[in-house]
């Protein structure tokens, strides 16, 4: 099936609403970014304390100079929704992003190896399908 998400193509980066709900069927939006430079989706430790799957951050945990992101975990989501797309048990990384990015999570290539995604600049638009199986 195909799906239509819509972007700001004024923005900087392609940013995104998605939804990941716990174990107890909560369900929360946060705020991502597209980003294909990033193997694997990764979440900020806050964005994580906020959705319930991780006690509160340690403070001891500090970004390396230079970096924007320190990925120090893995954790594994039950269920997350991409551009309208349900992903059950995504393996994700923990990290400390940056305070100020203003985001909860990056979309990384784990994504968009599961997908045909088509990014249309000039209507805004993120045009995704699953890929077909061989």
């Amino acid at each position: 099936m195909q799906n239509i998400t819509t972007f700001e193509v004024k923005e900087r980066y392609i940013y995104i609403p998605i939804f990941v709900t716990t174990e107890c069927g909560t369900r929360r939006v946060l705020d991502a970014i597209m980003d294909t430079g990033a193997p694997r989706t990764e979440f900020s430790d806050e964005a994580l304390y906020f959705a319930g799957f991780v006690p509160k951050p340690k403070e001891s945990i500090k970004l390396q100079e230079g970096l924007s992101t320190q990925k120090y975990a893995n954790l594994v989501i039950p269920k997350i929704e991409i551009c309208s797309h349900q992903i059950f048990n995504l393996d994700v990384c923990v990290s400390r992003f940056e305070k100020s990015w203003g985001i909860d999570a990056l979309i990384g290539l784990d994504f968009f190896r599961k997908f045909c995604v088509t990014i249309d600049y000039g209507k805004g638009h993120i045009i995704t399908e699953p890929l077909k199986s061989n």
